[in-house]
């Protein structure tokens, strides 16, 4: 199965770092949003980062230039639909990427993959709603997207072989590295890694330590590059706790309740740097813990 072109729908954090990527590897790229300002800000976003690449000696000023060019943005949905695979990397609510795949559905190819970057719903729930779910995979890239090596492949229970063999080999072109996931909430990352967020916001909520000793102490005595709130914050506090509540409501086990200060801080539109606030407030030159 020939992969040329590829369709990305979802322009904010993980869209353009997804669009990056595959534009550098030699893909064409359609990139598609719901938001003008947002695609705007993508190409823009994607112009730096490659071109930081550059100053370093990653990628050469020919390579960004093919690349750059290999990335069209749309409004239009169907746009996307001829591509030879498409990447769904809106937000992490499944009512969402239910209508994009089937508003997409009537302008697909017969031969169109279809993936999700979820990182956490089903992936078989999520195929059951289109024309293809042999041809549907997960296809769950980290953040930030052009830095991190692994992908997470995840085949739901009808996704044939063809497809998963080809969506390998695009990982292959990609210069990194699949992971094979079984179908089950949070797969395999998001299913180690958000309860130690969640654990270290109950640590906090119960007072047992501060945000700044709780990162502090899992950066310094467990060697982790980010402490856990920290990391929160980069990732989002809201998808952090719709992670947890896909692990909570699939698996029914109490150990994956989300703690209550996570809910009070998504409630509170403190979703971490994209909204300036989270554990830390970064409205300043320095963030600084807001508990």
């Amino acid at each position: 199965m020939d992969i040329r072109s590829v369709g990305v729908v979802g322009a904010g954090q993980m869209g353009n770092g997804i669009a990056h990527v595959f534009a550098l590897a030699g893909y064409d790229v359609i990139l598609t949003d719901v938001n003008e300002s947002a695609l705007k800000n993508a190409i823009d976003i994607i112009d730096r980062n490659i071109e930081r690449q550059v100053s370093r000696g990653k990628v050469s000023a020919e390579d960004k230039a093919a690349a750059m060019a290999r990335i069209t943005t749309t409004m239009t949905l169907a746009d996307v639909g001829p591509t030879d695979m498409i990447i769904e990397a809106a937000t992490e609510r499944e009512t969402v990427k239910q209508a994009i795949f089937e508003d997409l559905l009537p302008h697909l190819k017969p031969h169109t993959i279809l993936t999700s970057n979820t990182s956490s719903i089903s992936i078989t729930r999520l195929a059951s709603r289109t024309d293809r779910p042999e041809k549907f995979m997960g296809f769950h890239f980290m953040n930030p997207v052009p830095v991190m090596q692994l992908v997470e492949l995840i085949r739901g229970i009808a996704t044939d072989q063809e497809t998963w063999d080809a969506m390998h080999e695009v990982v292959r072109k990609l210069g990194k590295t699949a992971a094979s996931a079984e179908d089950f909430p949070a797969f395999i990352v998001n299913r180690i890694l958000m309860p130690m967020i969640n654990e270290a916001v109950y640590t906090l909520y119960e007072g047992v330590g501060s945000v700044q000793s709780i990162d502090q102490s899992l950066k310094l005595g467990a060697n982790h590059p980010m402490g856990p709130l920290e990391l929160a914050d980069f990732i989002g506090l809201d998808t952090c706790l719709a992670i947890m509540n896909v692990l909570h409501d699939g698996l029914a086990d109490t150990k994956y309740r989300p703690c209550p200060l996570l809910t009070k801080y998504v409630e509170a539109g403190w979703l971490g740097r994209k909204t300036q606030r989270g554990f830390y407030d970064y409205r300043g030159e320095t963030p600084v813990p807001t508990r």
